[in-house]
């Protein structure tokens, strides 16, 4: 989009906006004629996320605003798009802005500016609607009283004010109910879900005009076109939605698959996007986010995630995850405790090193500060390092009373990398700086992105996701990948693994020829440790020395590396290669070769799943069985011409074969 800013200020003259003048000068308010008295205004400070269906509600809502605080407002900045000069944003502010031009100094005219920092500053959205996006509420000089005026006008004038005086009559009505909506008292005005003003209604969802037709939509073709379709609904006291999970065939079938460890994703929540999203997230055999299920929550409350969790735990046939990374997060925390008591709660590393510039970011020697932060969550590998390393690091910058730190310390066991060696993460523990856990609609949901808009973006960005893996599912079935070294490790997996998971463990076992020394430390019967030396690439692209000690018993076939490289991303690490290859093993332990990453991970799946457990009693459960094993051929059978024709015709055969059990009970 081209864009142009208009810098210079415009000067608008705020008697203008919400007085009605008349031939004999005299002058009428206009806030008596949406019922409120004048002795109860009750004028709700600007906020980030009003919104306002036009430029003229919003600047005439401020304006009025402006007015029963004691000061006047000027547009500072407008900015227009450049070929059809339609306006997209602006910048209002007090009166009192900025400062006199030094050529104006010596004039006479008083000086009224005394860099006044109040402003609100606003934007056209995707919506169409108007909505403030910063604001600043503190005058650096007295507020006069309430301003009125008594100016007179030519009739020209006069003619040009009313519209205004009409925008101002319905931006009023708007927000007066907003505020007894607020307030609690009186009854909801129907504008109050149009605009959302007050996000923060923690017992019912804040949706806007349409949202729950789309809401209605959606759910109801999915229930036509999806048979294993599955959603609840929570209702508060007044029968009004509060919390809505949903997830679909496919979602479903992966959370047998994949619902080993699972990201739980409240970005869009806790960031107040204009949408309270929230969505459970695991890994495919391909290393690829997947969806889970997805949720709207009216806040983020204990009991809105324990509803969700149980919600989610209702049709995943009470499959408890054995890990679950989250946001930090009390209320989630005790929900967690709550309805998943067997799993590992653990909290997102990344999430937590993404926020440090946010809450560091204003100490002295903040860059000093963040290395040796870096230093001691990614480098140390004992408890003892860490804690040695967080000791030097807090005295040395004097920053023990630091809030966030200390309660970042306080929840280490839950986070710390060293702490967390025994948990299962299957890729998701972002264990190496730069890797990050990215919300699952990353790039399909904005901060303003409304709902009717999510819910046509949703499908397609679940269509984007389905053919991305069936990709990687051709990719992986071609002829084995190009092998770029002689270890027998690297042809082993080649056979076995999904093409991405094994680029991965293959660059392990080019890094063996970075580790130059294996030598035994202690011996203890058959369990034997070993110290593995490795050059790395330290700071300032400077080589180093790290020291590795790697475990390994040979009567029971167990190789454990101190860097954790199995626990975190679900394969042997290059230490514990080395250690294998020097006491003569060629073959990796099957212990060590999950099956979630093997390439037919989900048939395989299906057939060891589909005999065990089997209740002849629950036609559910066959219900779900049946589904995913035809699921399977369906994935399978799009993947070319000939696939469909076989798929179609295994379909048809199965399809006689029940009949033919038909036949034989008749």
């Amino acid at each position: 989009m081209e864009e142009a800013s208009l810098a210079s200020e415009q000067v608008l003259d705020p008697e203008l906006s919400g007085i009605q003048t008349y031939e004999d000068g005299l002058t009428a308010e206009l806030d008596g004629q949406n019922g409120v008295s004048e002795g109860r205004k009750e004028f709700v400070a600007p906020a980030v996320g009003m919104e306002f269906e036009s430029y003229d509600d919003a600047y005439n809502y401020y304006n009025c605003y402006a007015k029963e605080a004691g000061f006047r407002v000027r547009v500072k900045n407008s900015w227009f798009k450049r070929n059809s000069r339609e306006k997209y944003g602006a910048v209002l502010c007090c009166s009192s802005q900025g400062f006199k031009r030094i050529k104006d100094v010596n004039r006479i005219r008083k000086e009224t500016r005394t860099g006044c920092p109040a402003m609100v500053r606003m934007r056209l959205v995707d919506s169409k609607r108007w909505r403030i996006l910063e604001v600043t509420l503190e005058h650096n000089h007295l507020l006069g009283g309430k301003i009125k005026s008594v100016k007179k006008m030519s009739s020209g004038t006069k003619r040009n004010s009313h519209p205004s005086s009409d925008a101002e009559v319905r931006t009023i009505k708007l927000y007066r109910a907003l505020v007894i909506d607020a307030g609690g008292n009186g009854t909801s005005n129907s504008n109050t879900s149009e605009v959302g003003i007050f996000p923060e209604h923690r017992n019912q969802l804040n949706l806007r005009k349409g949202d729950t037709q789309a809401l209605y939509n959606y759910l109801c073709r999915m229930q036509l076109t999806n048979p294993n379709f599955f959603y609840l609904t929570d209702l508060n006291d007044e029968g009004r939605l509060r919390n809505l999970f949903w997830i679909d065939a496919r979602s479903r079938a992966a959370c047998s698959y994949f619902g080993d460890v699972i990201y739980f994703d409240n970005t869009y929540l806790s960031n107040k996007y204009e949408i309270p999203l929230v969505a459970f997230v695991g890994i495919n055999h391909h290393g690829q986010s997947v969806l889970l299920g997805c949720g709207l929550l009216a806040g983020e409350t204990t009991e809105s995630y324990i509803w969700l969790f149980k919600a989610w735990l209702t049709c995943t046939s009470e499959n408890n995850p054995q890990t679950i990374v989250t946001d930090r997060c009390k209320a989630l925390q005790t929900a967690i405790a709550e309805v998943f008591p067997r799993s590992l709660h653990r909290f997102s590393l990344s999430h937590i090193m993404k926020k440090v510039p946010e809450k560091l970011g204003g100490l002295r020697n903040y860059d000093a500060i963040r290395k040796a932060l870096i230093k001691a969550v990614y480098e140390s590998l004992k408890p003892i390092e860490f804690e040695a390393a967080w000791g030097f690091m807090i005295p040395r910058f004097g920053i023990g009373d630091h809030v966030w730190l200390r309660s970042l310390y306080e929840d280490r066991v839950r986070w710390a990398l060293v702490y967390l060696k025994d948990t299962h993460f299957a890729g998701m523990a972002a264990a190496r700086p730069g890797e990050s856990l990215n919300p699952f609609f990353d790039k399909y949901v904005h901060r303003q992105t409304p709902l009717k808009e999510f819910l046509d973006k949703y499908e397609l960005s679940l269509q984007k996701k389905h053919k991305e893996e069936a990709l990687a599912d051709i990719e992986s079935r071609s002829p084995n990948p190009t092998l770029k070294t002689r270890c027998s490790f690297e042809l082993q997996l080649s056979k076995v693994y999904t093409r991405e998971v094994f680029k991965k463990f293959q660059s392990e076992v080019e890094e063996m020829y970075s580790c130059f020394s294996t030598i035994q430390l202690h011996v203890d019967g058959p369990i034997i440790i070993f110290l593995v030396k490795e050059r790395v690439m330290g700071e300032g692209n400077r080589r180093e020395i790290r020291d590795y000690e790697v475990l390994y018993n040979r009567t029971a076939g167990e190789v454990r590396c101190i860097c954790s490289c199995f626990k975190f991303y679900g394969y042997l690490c290059r230490h514990a290669l080395c250690v294998l290859n020097f006491n003569g093993v060629e073959e990796i332990p099957s212990k060590y070769i999950l099956s979630r990453w093997k390439k037919d991970y989900k048939r395989v799946y299906i057939l060891n799943h589909g005999s065990n457990n089997f209740d002849t009693s629950d036609r559910v459960q066959w219900f779900n069985q049946l589904y995913k094993s035809a699921l399977q051929i369906v994935e399978e059978g799009v993947i070319s011409v000939d696939h469909y024709k076989a798929a179609l015709q295994a379909f048809e055969d199965s399809l006689n074969r029940v009949h033919d059990v038909e036949d034989k009970h008749e």
